[in-house]
Parts: structure tokens; C-alpha cells; sequence
């Protein structure tokens, strides 16, 4: 006594799609990818933040080993985050960069910053990495290219 139901196919996407589609990365670990699509799919107008006499909201997001602060417009349009992550698995140009410029040097920890702006549309990231030879640390700074700053 059995029934088939068909049920049509839906469709779910990210309200702020240019977000996601700016800080995408083959290379970003997944703690990182999952608090960014919270951040891109996040109901503003749902929230107990939500009252329409504001015309922005700031809202912070975290997991342990990072945060983002995201500000959405009064239609829940996310206008601009600032992201900070630590020790998260290095992009292999980066890692390989690093490697050729300091062959003798170990990497000790790293920060993963990304700020991005709905006008630019294009996310900007930026790794430190700590490094350490014997005695002697240094910071580096790089693009997710591996290109020094």
C-alpha cells in the first residue's frame, strides 16, 4: 500500500551569491567554506537583529579558529565582510612560494585575512605566515598567488 509522490525540484541559492562567487577557493578549508556560506545565506529580515529603522546591520560570525564580521543593507544584502581565520591549511602556490624563497625555513602558524565589497566585487586575500629557521622567526606576507607583499 505504498504511494509514490513526486515532488517538483528546487532550487536554493545563495541570496548573496557575488559574495560566495568572490571568496571561493579550491584551497579554503572547510570550516572556513561553511561559516562563509552561513554569512552568504544568513535572513537578516528573519533575525532577531532585524528592525527597518536601521539602514545597516553588523553582524559577527565565528567558529574557533576564526570570525567574520559581515554589514548587510536594510534588505538584507550583504554590502561588505572583514574575515580573519588562523592556522588554516595554506594554498599549495602559497605553501610552494614559501618553500622556494625560504627552503630552509618551517612554517609555525599563519592568519588568513579577506575583506570584500559589494562595489569592488572581488574579495581581497591575504595570508601572514610565521616562519622560523633555528632560532631566528620572520612574517611573511602573501596573495593567494603566492606573490610576497
Amino acid at each position: 500500500f505504498s504511494q509514490v509522490t513526486e515532488l517538483k525540484e528546487v532550487l536554493i541559492t545563495a541570496v548573496n551569491y557575488k559574495y560566495l562567487n568572490a571568496v571561493d577557493s579550491e584551497q579554503n578549508a572547510m570550516t572556513v567554506k561553511q561559516l562563509e556560506e552561513k554569512v552568504a545565506m544568513f535572513n537578516l529580515k528573519g533575525s532577531e537583529f532585524y528592525n527597518d529603522e536601521y539602514e545597516t546591520y553588523n553582524i559577527s560570525f565565528y567558529i574557533p579558529d576564526g570570525k567574520i564580521l559581515a554589514a548587510y543593507d536594510k534588505d538584507g544584502n550583504l554590502v561588505r565582510t572583514i574575515e580573519k581565520f588562523k592556522n588554516v591549511k595554506l594554498p599549495k602556490a602559497v605553501r610552494d612560494a614559501i618553500a622556494k624563497r625560504f627552503p630552509n625555513w618551517s612554517m609555525t602558524s599563519d592568519v588568513y585575512k579577506v575583506s570584500f565589497h559589494i562595489d569592488k566585487g572581488v574579495a581581497k586575500k591575504q595570508y601572514k605566515v610565521t616562519l622560523k629557521n633555528g632560532n631566528e622567526t620572520m612574517k611573511v606576507k602573501l596573495d593567494e598567488k603566492g606573490n610576497f607583499k
